[in-house]
């Protein structure tokens, strides 16, 4: 095995598979795509590391990967099948909508910052990845082009109620992201049923905001 496929198959066994990810097609997933391909050059060596890492090389906003066994988990948690329409927001360098395109049938990501998200469509392109499209926009915007979605994935926190991808959910449709409404963070499912949405926290989970879901900055007298 080369040193990035022992690092991911560690990565698997040390962190994933501890943390209750007991799901095959999940796991197999995380085995088969490259974490490496998705960070810059000089950070190879940091790709499979407990962390969220920091992908944004100088761009105005900072962008992550976020912890592999966050994304497990809330990829666990979303149930997403063969099937299905699946939304990445924020998908930064690709890593999280690389793993979705391995386990949906169709995968649209959405990334603000155009050299990300070129970067991200060279490595799908580089993987052989077909099924996954990316659009430069912002996260809180979704893509209502490939609207609904039966899962969409939150590649990082929101502060807010996003409820504009809200509206891009299929009845039944689930939205998985990590919510820093209040403290501390915690991973949550959104499920849409009719016009009503219900909540299930997940897990506590601390991970960077999204650029688009901050909180809006509060008035200082």
């Amino acid at each position: 095995m080369s040193g990035f496929s022992t690092a991911r198959q560690k990565m698997v066994d040390g962190q994933v598979r501890p943390s209750d990810v007991t799901d095959i097609r999940i796991i197999d997933a995380m085995l088969a795509v490259p974490r490496e391909a998705f960070v810059p050059q000089n950070q190879r060596a940091l790709a499979y590391l407990d962390l969220d890492l920091d992908v944004s090389e100088g761009g105005a906003a900072k962008r992550f990967l976020i912890k592999p066994v966050v994304t497990a988990k809330m990829l666990q948690a979303a149930e997403i099948k063969d099937t299905d329409n699946v939304l990445v927001a924020g998908c930064a360098s690709g890593y999280s909508a690389a793993l979705v395109a391995k386990l949906a049938a169709r995968v649209a990501a959405t990334e603000s910052d155009p050299s990300l998200a070129a970067k991200a469509k060279d490595a799908f392109a580089g993987l052989g990845l077909g099924n996954v499209t990316v659009r430069c926009a912002a996260a809180a915007e979704g893509d209502s082009a490939d609207a609904p979605y039966d899962v969409i994935v939150l590649n990082g926190a929101t502060e807010i109620v996003p409820e504009g991808l809200y509206r891009q959910l299929k009845d039944g449709g689930r939205l998985v992201g990590v919510f820093a409404l209040t403290q501390p963070q915690r991973a949550t499912i959104v499920t849409r049923s009719h016009h009503d949405f219900g909540n299930r926290a997940l897990f506590d989970a601390a991970v960077p905001v999204l650029p688009g879901l901050e909180r809006p900055a509060a008035f200082v007298f």
